[in-house]
């Protein structure tokens, strides 16, 4: 049996295959490389491909798997939590862009509609490519990244409507358009409350009987059936499917089951859309990319510097320094892929020619190439930003707005702990310094958590750290121990160059993601450098052998034998710089750590000679805190008791191994 499209797939996938993998090696985004294809194996390439329109509807598909993922991944409570930069930073991205860019097309003689359409295309940027390369890179929890990530958000949102808006733009909206549009208006909101109230009903129904059933091939089809059947609902009521994609998906999303049909889409999801990237290649003229080159090099520059600035200029709305401002701008600089959606639309309304279609084409799919070097790029421009304006970083501010000297939350500071960043580590760090009576200040960038943790007692204040006149504001050289816990690696290495720089003598602790950012962060002035991945591991072994009934002790030592390799595989043999490290080199992997001894614990009530913890356990008793009081130096008659917290000096090994000894044997059940 002959299938007409199937030797189109074959070609198209064959040829993708040797093109994704050769922009591997270049370091490019793999869509970059389906676009390419598209652009080689279309007919304006070397016309591999014929069945044109199949190939369109299998992109047509692709874009409600997209739709439906994004309403997936999105959820109605994640709405909620990022309401105010999705819904202020990415209306003023859109505004802006739409304003600007109509604006200047109105200005270059385009009648209102057309230059209304023309802003409608530049306003919304990538999805697929700005989230794919900010997950490569770690930074989607960092302050740029969630900005983009809202941004994205709301232009994923505000697409359906500006579909809608096609035909009464392109004059096609029949007699009375803005009674029309009205009409067209009311039926999304009915469609949507329809949806949204079947949904609490009809679907956990469904799913659940079908989870029962314990059949994921069932699963499956049950949830594609979904996503298909709300977007034919919307289709009936003359709206888009893809927005009923998009709905469905935020129905599924709040439910138990959302996890397990992300699951099961993301496959169709990536096979469809490359389709869909292909498809948009095959509609570039490759002989008009290239006889207009300067024009749409040019066109291309020229938008995609203008939404820098736009999307930088929103993010700056919210109240992030300008570093920040300019890495958001630079990771949604380029044209996204439902712009070739609307411009498709707009094509088949009469919004655009045939020429200024291509022109379009070409500048958007320039751009997206050029994304993966813009954001590879993004530190070193916006540092760059910084010291030509000088502003390298704004000076941290209270809730208030007073400067951080002037700020109780860093008045007489001295001998404390600075905490840079306030997520998850950093409010159980604070919580952690809070019960020990240990005084810390914390740094934060996001000022509506800076304006929340304020108001709630918290010593913290608003600024970036890459700055030195910020951290001088936050008594670094006075500081007796400083945390990096960011998610932005780039951040992350400026902020240790510059404390270190600062204060020779303070002990700097830094967080990070990866293995392979220790050995960098040690050599920039790191005291001690956690990566993630490493902990995580351990405790990924801690809890199976817990798991297991290994004796507490085993597990403690062997998670220090582990850890002591881990970390001083990569750590400089010459590190200089400050006492800390230079007292550490010599000590190699000893430590000074405070033992709570516990009540019926083997050494509860024993003397120091008695113990014999230096002769049989390797450990030395440096110092006792009874009742508060400090007891340096015990002799041999020291008697221990309950509630004593013990220092002991040894190897972490000896150290790992002696815990048992300080806590109460478990009771037989």
């Amino acid at each position: 049996m002959e299938i007409p499209v199937l030797d189109e797939l074959v070609t198209i996938f064959g040829l993708a295959i040797v093109v994704v993998l050769l922009c591997h090696r270049l370091r490019i985004a793999p869509i970059v490389g389906f676009l390419l294809t598209g652009v080689l194996a279309g007919p304006h390439g070397f016309g591999l491909v014929t069945a044109v329109h199949e190939v369109e509807t299998l992109a047509e598909i692709g874009v409600i798997m997209l739709l439906f993922v994004i309403g997936l991944e999105l959820s109605v409570a994640e709405l909620t939590r990022l309401k105010k930069p999705v819904f202020v930073g990415g209306a003023a991205q859109v505004g802006l862009s739409v304003l600007l860019a109509g604006g200047l097309a109105w200005l270059l003689g385009l009648a209102p509609n057309r230059a209304l359409f023309v802003g409608f295309l530049v306003s919304l940027s990538s999805t697929a490519i700005v989230l794919k390369l900010l997950q490569e890179r770690a930074e989607i929890e960092a302050p740029h990244g969630r900005i983009a990530l809202s941004v994205l958000i709301f232009q994923d949102i505000v697409a359906v409507p500006m579909m809608l808006l096609i035909p009464f733009l392109a004059g096609t909206g029949g007699a009375g358009g803005g009674l029309a549009l009205l009409l067209i208006g009311g039926k999304a909101v009915a469609v949507v409350g329809a949806v949204f109230v079947l949904s609490r009903k009809i679907v956990p129904f469904i799913l659940g009987r079908v989870v029962r059933t314990k059949s994921r091939e069932l699963f499956l089809l049950s949830t594609l059936a979904i996503c298909l059947a709300v977007g034919y609902l919307t289709s009936l009521a003359g709206l888009s499917i893809a927005l009923g994609a998009f709905l469905a998906g935020l129905v599924i999303a709040d439910s138990e089951y959302s996890l397990a049909a992300l699951e099961g889409i993301l496959p169709f999801r990536d096979v469809f859309t490359s389709v869909f990237f292909v498809s948009i290649g095959m509609l570039l003229d490759a002989g008009y990319f290239l006889a207009h080159l300067p024009l749409v090099a040019g066109l291309a520059l020229a938008v995609m510097a203008g939404k820098c600035l736009l999307a930088g200029s929103a993010a700056g709305m919210l109240g992030y320094p300008l570093r920040i401002d300019v890495l958001s701008g630079l990771a949604l600089c380029q044209v996204g892929e439902f712009s070739f959606i609307l411009a498709s639309a707009g094509l088949t309304a009469g919004l655009i020619g045939a020429s200024g279609y291509q022109l379009f084409l070409a500048a958007s799919i320039l751009s997206m190439a050029l994304t993966p070097f813009v954001i590879r790029g993004a530190p070193a421009i916006a540092d760059r930003v910084c010291r030509l304006t000088g502003r390298g970083g704004r000076q941290p501010k209270d809730v208030g707005g007073a400067a951080c000297a002037d700020s109780p939350a860093c008045k007489g500071l001295c001998d404390h702990l600075i905490i840079i960043g306030f997520g998850v580590g950093g409010r159980h760090l604070a919580r952690a310094a809070k019960r020990a009576g240990i005084r810390y200040a914390v740094l934060e960038m996001n000022p509506d958590t800076v304006r929340r943790e304020a108001e709630a007692g918290e010593p913290i204040v608003y600024g970036d750290a890459t700055a030195q006149a910020v951290l001088e504001h936050l008594h670094v050289t006075e500081a007796r121990v400083m945390v990096v816990a960011i998610s932005d690696p780039s951040a992350t290495r400026r902020i240790t160059e510059a404390a270190r720089k600062l204060a020779p003598s303070l002990h700097l602790v830094v967080r990070t993601r990866f293995l392979s950012e220790l050995g960098p962060l040690l050599a920039l002035g790191a005291s001690e450098v956690v990566p993630e991945e490493f902990e995580t591991s351990i405790e990924i072994f801690t809890r199976v052998l817990n798991s297991y009934l290994v004796p507490r002790g085993e597990i403690e030592r062997f998670a220090a034998e582990i850890r002591a390799e881990g970390y001083d595989i990569l750590r400089p043999r010459d590190e200089t710089g400050q006492v800390l490290d230079a007292l550490k080199r010599n000590l190699g992997d000893h430590e000074v750590a405070g033992l709570s001894l516990a009540a019926g614990a083997p050494l509860d009530g024993k003397s120091l000679l008695e113990t014999a913890l230096r002769k049989a356990h390797g450990l030395s008793v440096v110092a006792v805190v009874r009742d508060g009081e400090v007891l340096p130096n015990p002799d041999a008659g020291f008697r221990l008791a309950a509630g004593d917290v013990v220092y002991v000096f040894g190897s972490r090994e000896c150290v790992a191994a002696g815990l048992t000894l300080f806590t109460a044997p478990a009771t037989a059940s």
